[in-house]
């Protein structure tokens, strides 16, 4: 950490002891970071500063977003790092075009539909979850150089270098690491290199000690002088697929040489005067922020009141929709045939919000999955509908970054190791600890994943397939004029001179990551919050099924709870949950936030 000043160096452990009650109460809203040049919004502070160090240099929102994404990996192994994988949407303001990079991991291909089902067909979920069964291709380290080579200006050694530093000097622990290692112990402890790695004496490394990763620094060496080539096809490829073979896993050196990051053409809905962009499937976070956009489109929210069981129910029944579509008809647009333009068709959409009722919540057993199907040329067939999940917490796992520049091009990345500590394996001689991004297949159809998800028939596992994902990195422009598509090999949306970037956001948080990022858009746009305010606010969610509310501590009333159930819903007070971080654009300024239920803190200048 010498490469950043003493006070930086010391905000991490402060930060991280004023916010260790976080998983007991909401935490108040600070006062949004302003800066004039740019801005960087992390849910780590350092994450933030060696982003804001390349903007200094002269760098673009791209330099800065993979700065900081590499130094997530360093400081937060919990949440994402180089055995994971993720979206990004970049704005290129001179050009006003977005794209649309997905970087997700991938089944090997030896993984087979059945292969976490035992003799009698039932689910094995420990096997999705831990272990080197668990564990997808991973797509961090090809998805960040083909971001850097589209649109960084500084050298890529440059950008990597605050990572090595923190990797190779250390940084203190804070608390959300040594809970995410507690609540992992187990599975670290039966894994000898993540024993070594992230334990210390057998036991977690506690808040305020030191976590140095020595051989994480080497590898992201290994990174900066020969790029995603050591990873996929050098030394560290051939450490990955040795430890796979000696465990069972199923990645080989043939996954790793034929992986490729690929570039889609992100799609777009309007709200109040606003042009909402937002990321394409293999992830359902657009397609439904969309849809549960354009259904609170069709109501007066400010009307109904910020704080008022009309505005709640209203939002709740956008959310049960919408989730009972993803069940059914979201996964990999390369293996099924998902019905995007139907989903997002006005008619669909004005047809699926008809059956809301103002005063009462639809019966759990007449809310289905709609049929998006009449609306779309050569429509596909329906997959089968799934069963009913359990009801999981959501542990603070994912990382997103905001960004900004100088000559207003934007970052909105969010990326992963899916659940806490992933598959809680770590390659030898490598640091790098690999994600379970497997569990975000559907085992067998209607089975859970770890976050009470279920999926269909269109999420089934399948060699070289990507798993269905809640990831929403979002960018929000004023103007409401509709956007132009330009296909080809990096597909693009491109904006008019009447659409100014207003908002940069996105979040973590397993299945709640949608409606995060929709409940910070409607803080923003319908009742006048300001960045920080409306990511601290207090957050309700309803993914379909189970038929119950989760809503954070103080997040309803007593007066609208009262509302809420004679409307028929079941409500359930939870830790909160979440730690987006955005970066707003007003006038001439930059307001970065990093939600205050995490550690973060944005830095602009």
């Amino acid at each position: 950490m010498a490469g950043f000043p003493p006070r930086v160096r010391k905000t991490c452990h402060r930060l991280a002891l004023l916010t260790c009650v976080v998983p007991l109460t909401l935490a108040a809203a600070r006062a949004p970071t302003h800066g004039s040049r740019g801005m960087v919004a992390t849910s780590h502070p350092m994450a933030s500063q060696a982003g804001l160090e390349m903007l200094r240099k002269g760098g673009t929102a791209v330099d800065a977003a993979v700065a900081a994404t590499l130094a997530i990996g360093v400081v937060e192994p919990m949440s994402a790092g180089l055995g994971g994988g993720g979206f990004a949407l970049a704005y290129r303001a001179g050009e006003r075009t977005v794209a649309a990079l997905d970087f997700r991991e991938r089944a090997p291909l030896g993984a087979t539909r059945d292969m976490y089902l035992d003799a009698r067909g039932a689910v094995r979920p420990l096997l999705s979850q831990q272990g080197h069964l668990a564990v997808a291709v991973p797509g961090t380290v090809a998805g960040l150089w083909e971001l850097h080579r589209h649109g960084g200006s500084l050298p890529w050694k440059d950008v990597v270098a605050p990572a090595v530093r923190l990797a190779d000097e250390g940084f203190e622990v804070g608390p959300k690491l040594h809970d995410s290692l507690q609540e992992t112990l187990a599975a670290l402890r039966a894994n000898p290199e993540s024993s070594r790695t992230f334990l210390k004496a057998d036991r977690p490394y506690d808040v305020g000690d030191l976590l140095i990763q020595r051989d994480l620094a080497d590898t992201l060496r290994a990174l900066q002088a020969e790029g995603p080539q050591a990873f996929y096809g050098g030394d560290i490829a051939r450490a990955i697929t040795a430890d796979m073979e000696e465990h069972g896993g199923l990645i080989t050196m043939d996954d790793l040489v034929s992986y490729l990051p690929q570039w889609r053409l992100p799609i777009w809905g309007t709200y109040r005067g606003h042009t909402v962009v937002s990321f394409p499937p293999p992830s359902s976070g657009g397609v439904h922020l969309l849809q549960m956009l354009a259904f609170l489109g069709q109501q007066d929210l400010q009307a109904l009141g910020r704080a008022s069981a009309a505005y709640d129910h209203a939002l709740i029944e956008a959310m049960r929709r919408a989730y009972a579509d993803r069940a059914v008809w979201l996964g990999d647009p390369a293996f099924v045939d998902v019905p995007t333009q139907g989903l997002l068709h006005p008619g669909y959409l004005r047809a699926r919000w008809a059956t809301f009722q103002p005063g009462l919540a639809t019966p759990p057993g007449k809310l289905l999955a709609g049929d998006p199907t009449a609306f779309v040329p050569h429509a596909p067939s329906a997959p089968s509908t799934p069963g009913t999940p359990s009801s999981t917490p959501e542990p603070e796992h994912t990382a997103h970054i905001s960004v900004v520049d100088a000559r207003g091009n934007a970052v909105s990345l969010t990326f992963t190791v899916n659940t806490h500590m992933g598959a809680c394996i770590t390659v030898p001689g490598t640091g790098i600890l690999l994600n379970n991004e497997m569990d975000d297949f559907s085992a067998a159809p209607g089975a859970p994943n770890a976050f009470g998800l279920t999926g269909g028939e269109a999420n089934a596992i399948a060699p070289a397939k990507i798993p269905l994902s809640s990831m929403t990195p979002t960018l929000v422009f004023a103007g409401g004029q509709p956007l132009a598509a330009r296909p080809g090999t990096l597909p693009l949306l491109t904006t008019t001179p009447a659409h100014a970037l207003r908002l940069v956001v996105g979040a973590p948080g397993g299945s709640t990551i949608i409606t995060t990022v929709l409940q910070a858009i409607l803080n923003l746009l319908d009742f006048g919050q300001d960045v920080e305010a409306a990511i601290a606010a207090p957050r309700i969610h309803h993914q379909w099924k189970p038929h119950q509310v989760r809503a954070e501590p103080d997040a309803i009333p007593k007066d609208v709870l009262r509302g809420l159930f004679a409307r028929g819903h079941t409500v359930k007070t939870t830790r909160v949950w979440g730690n987006a971080t955005a970066v707003e654009v007003r006038g001439s300024g930059l307001y970065g936030a990093s939600d205050p239920r995490g550690e973060g803190a944005p830095a602009g200048y």
